[in-house]
C-alpha cells in the first residue's frame, strides 16, 4: 500500500502543471525520491542546467556537495539511498531570463515558487519515512525544515545542535561561496569530517 501511494504521488508530481503560467519554461519537476532513501537533500530549486539535463546537481556545485558528503555520483544518484527534494521542483527563472533563454545568471536564480511546498511537500515527506539525515541548503529550505529564518551562517554554526535532530544546515556548495569558505575555515575542519562519518554510517559506504 505504501509503494502504491508513493508511486501515485510521484506520478502526480512529475506531471504537475500547477504553476505553469508563472514559470519561464514549461514545467519540468526535477526530484529524486524513493521510500527507502535514508538521506534527504533539501535544496532551493533546480537551475536552468538541471532543467535542461533533467538531473539535479550535475555540475560544480554537485561535485563539491558530493565531496562534502564523501560519496560518489553512483551513490548520490541512487534514489534508494539519497532523496533530492528542492523547495521548488521546477526552474523558477532569473531576472535576466528573456525570450526563453537565460541571458545572464549574474543575479542568481529567482526564489523557488511557493506552490510546490504548499501543494506537495508535506505529503511527499510523509512518504519518505526512512530519512535519518536531512541536509538543508539555503534560506528557503532552512525556513521550512528548521523552522527558522535569518542568515544561513547562523544555522551552519549550530551544526552540532541540528545534527542531534537528524538535520544539518550547510552553505550552498556553489563556487560563488568560495569566499564564504575562506572566511569560515572551521566549516571544513570541524563539520565536514563529522558529516562524512555520519553519511558513511547511514549509507554504509566508503568515505571518499
Amino acid at each position: 500500500m505504501i509503494e502504491d501511494t508513493f508511486t501515485v504521488l510521484q506520478s502526480k508530481i512529475l506531471s504537475c502543471q500547477y504553476c505553469a503560467d508563472s514559470l519561464p519554461l514549461p514545467p519540468k519537476p526535477i526530484i529524486q525520491i524513493h521510500p527507502e532513501a535514508k538521506l534527504l537533500i533539501a535544496g532551493q530549486a533546480p537551475g536552468q542546467k538541471a532543467h535542461d539535463m533533467g538531473r539535479p546537481f550535475d555540475d560544480l556545485s554537485g561535485d563539491r556537495l558530493r565531496d562534502w558528503l564523501g560519496i560518489t555520483k553512483d551513490v548520490f544518484y541512487d534514489a534508494e539511498q539519497v532523496a533530492i527534494v528542492p523547495m521548488g521542483f521546477c526552474f523558477p527563472g532569473n531576472s535576466f531570463f528573456k525570450n526563453g533563454k537565460s541571458a545572464s545568471n549574474k543575479s542568481g536564480d529567482l526564489p523557488p515558487r511557493p506552490e510546490c511546498a504548499i501543494q506537495w511537500r508535506e505529503d511527499l515527506l510523509s512518504q519518505l519515512s526512512k530519512i535519518e539525515l536531512t541536509i538543508v541548503l539555503g534560506a528557503y529550505a532552512q525556513d521550512y525544515h528548521l523552522g527558522c529564518s535569518g542568515k544561513v551562517t547562523e544555522q551552519v554554526k549550530k551544526w552540532s545542535f541540528w545534527l542531534e535532530q537528524g538535520k544539518l544546515a550547510l552553505p550552498h556548495p556553489s563556487p560563488r561561496n568560495n569566499r564564504w569558505l575562506k572566511q569560515n575555515p572551521w566549516f571544513e575542519v570541524d563539520v565536514l569530517p563529522i558529516l562524512k562519518a555520519r553519511v558513511k554510517t547511514l549509507l554504509q559506504v566508503s568515505v571518499g
